[in-house]
């Protein structure tokens, strides 16, 4: 036992976002409906509801946490303001938008065509967290990335 301290256990993300929620399982469940996650862990705290819950969006890995009294971290206001956002590929965004709507979430930023090569939008789940999602439609090089880029932020504003 003592010779695996220090790794990192097997199967795992080195990065794991947590998301705390008011109702972990109600998140879980959105997680599963719209990004088809695999729910790999889902543990019920003292009062019998989810408290936790271990799951995989294309292999790789999420938590969803209860909030917790003996802890700091809080729910997201339900207003779009999160200060975190979780970008994720997915197969088809606006397949994932009308999922998302359909499970009680809102989109923030229509899908839109980007200069980088990927149709992109802003939702957020009933929890309140925000999600970009992404398709890729376009490979682009360094170079017409620069160019895109340079076109975009020398337009001038709409007056």
């Amino acid at each position: 036992m003592a010779n695996n301290v220090g790794k990192l256990p097997e199967n795992t993300s080195i990065v794991i976002p947590r998301l705390v929620c008011r109702d972990p399982g109600a998140e879980i469940d959105f997680c599963v409906r719209v990004f088809e996650a695999t729910v790999l862990n889902r543990r019920p705290g003292p009062d019998g509801s989810v408290a936790h819950g271990l799951l995989t969006i294309a292999g790789e890995m999420i938590m969803i946490e209860a909030e917790w009294p003996t802890l700091p971290s809080r729910a997201p206001a339900t207003d779009g303001t999160s200060p975190v956002v979780i970008f994720v590929y997915v197969p088809d965004v606006d397949r994932t938008l009308e999922r998302t709507l359909a499970c009680g979430g809102k989109v923030l930023v229509p899908a839109k065509n980007q200069f980088w090569g990927d149709r992109t939008a802003w939702v957020m789940d009933p929890s309140g967290h925000v999600w970009t999602v992404a398709t890729r439609i376009e490979e682009t090089t360094a170079e017409e990335r620069a160019q895109r880029w340079e076109q975009i932020v020398s337009q001038k504003p709409a007056e």
